[in-house]
């Protein structure tokens, strides 16, 4: 007979009770960054002395949440090895945590279990498990096959700049493959005097790195979606949603940023029009999510141009994608939404289907939650720095929906400021719902009582 006592039972039970998979996600990316903040603190990283904590933490956070974000010069401050380590970083960070893990359990022949199962697909924004470790290898060698087309087809561009060396040549392409496609936008051209403009934007280069920006952004569903459309000959209506979506964004943003930049004293008012709409169009791709600026002194783009721009990044990139923000999925289940109350729907509807009501719901809160963090992050900012909000609110926003794109104010941040898009990097790259479901008390019995319903004014 037993003399353990029950409450003892079932705090036993508890303890041996797996980490739901959402906090198994926010663990592991902890644990990656802080990894990655002591592999960027060894002395042979830094060029010319070993990387401050708060300067790799930094560094470590904004790779491995693929943003760009940056204290330091890639360029100069790491050595070759050093920025090999962020090179290795942006890639773990683009495949995500829950997929290197899962891929290194079926390399030393582990079975992987149904809570790591249901952790990947999490990690992935997947609405279903089934068939997960299978999808989990197609996504790597897709991901590995598209960053590989990039990087030779940028060699090959760039191999007969007489700037670089051909080793330089081959590592840039390398490098640049990963963190476009990643949506990282870390680079390492700004900071060397012979590329004072940053990275190369010849048509060529910018036509590349512009696809593979636009091929990371769009997500796992509607890349094997394409994949076996040869085979269905349809789309789900997740990809049709997505696509025009995306395409609308795109649209938007390189027509307004073309507008804003085009007029006399503006960054492109001295290009052909041809380049206008090509600089026009990369800049709103990459604003999404990847961080690479079309126009040389980006610093100089308007306030149109700005608050374009926040919109753009704010709402960000399909789910299950290398990007982060609200995600294109939330603004359109809104978008859907309203259409559907304007035009006297009970339900919401969309291409012949009705969207359940919890998605709208988890849209609503996601931009809730949202608009709360980026807010008061803006707010916290602007209590401990003398600079103005206009671009306090872009660095915020950027770092929100791990984009990377900045008008200065990066290198401006004390060391709470540091900290503080630190942690709003890592919320974006992880995303409001997982964070809350991770943190959140779990429900430990059914509602038995129903309380009377009311309304309240809104409007």
């Amino acid at each position: 007979m037993s003399n353990s006592l029950p409450g003892q039972s079932r705090q036993s039970r508890r303890r041996q009770q797996p980490l739901p998979p959402p906090l198994r996600i926010v663990f592991g990316l902890a644990l990656l960054v802080l990894f990655g903040t002591l592999v960027l603190m060894l002395p042979f990283v830094g060029s010319q002395r070993p990387l401050h904590w708060n300067e790799a933490l930094f560094t470590a956070t904004s790779a491995l949440s693929v943003t760009g974000l940056s204290v330091i010069v890639p360029a100069t401050d790491l050595t070759l090895l050093g920025q090999i380590m962020l090179l290795l970083l942006i890639q773990l960070g683009g495949v995500g945590f829950m997929v290197a893990a899962v891929v290194l359990l079926r390399l030393i022949g582990r079975r992987i279990s149904l809570v790591d199962r249901l952790a990947l697909s999490d990690s992935l924004g997947l609405l279903s498990p089934a068939a997960i470790v299978k999808l989990t290898s197609r996504v790597l060698m897709t991901v590995l096959l598209f960053e590989i087309l990039g990087a030779l087809l940028l060699y090959l561009n760039w191999r007969n700049d007489p700037r670089l060396t051909e080793g330089q040549a081959v590592f840039y392409a390398i490098f640049h493959a990963v963190s476009a496609f990643c949506n990282a936008g870390f680079d390492l051209f700004s900071g060397m005097s012979q590329f004072p403009g940053g990275i190369p934007r010849d048509s060529i280069s910018i036509a590349i790195l512009g696809t593979l920006i636009f091929l990371g952004g769009l997500g796992i569903p509607v890349l094997g979606d394409f994949f076996i459309y040869w085979r269905t000959r349809r789309f789900s209506l997740h990809t049709r949603i997505t696509m025009r979506v995306v395409l609308f964004l795109i649209l938007l943003g390189s027509v307004g940023f073309t507008l804003a930049e085009i007029r006399p004293g503006a960054t492109l008012a001295e290009e052909p029009w041809p380049r206008q709409m090509m600089l026009g169009l990369f800049q709103s791709i990459s604003a999404r999510t990847a961080g690479m600026a079309g126009v040389a002194d980006f610093a100089a783009i308007s306030n149109a141009s700005q608050l374009l721009l926040i919109i753009l990044m704010f709402i960000g990139c399909a789910p299950a994608s290398m990007g982060g923000g609200i995600t294109t999925g939330t603004f359109a289940a809104l978008t859907i939404s309203l259409w559907s109350y304007s035009r006297g729907y009970s339900y919401v509807r969309i291409g012949g289907r009705t969207l359940a009501v919890g998605t709208t719901r988890k849209a609503a809160a996601v931009l809730t939650i949202s608009l709360i963090v980026v807010l008061l992050a803006i707010w916290l900012i602007l209590m401990t720095h003398d600079s103005p909000i206009g671009p306090v609110a872009f660095e915020v926003v950027s770092a929100f929906a791990t984009s990377g794109l900045s008008l200065g104010m990066t290198s401006q941040l004390n060391l709470f400021g540091q900290l503080l898009i630190c942690l709003t990097m890592f919320w974006g790259r992880l995303g409001a719902l997982t964070i809350i479901v991770a943190i959140a008390r779990p429900q430990s019995r059914p509602e038995t009582v129903q309380y009377p319903e009311e309304q309240i004014l809104i409007g």
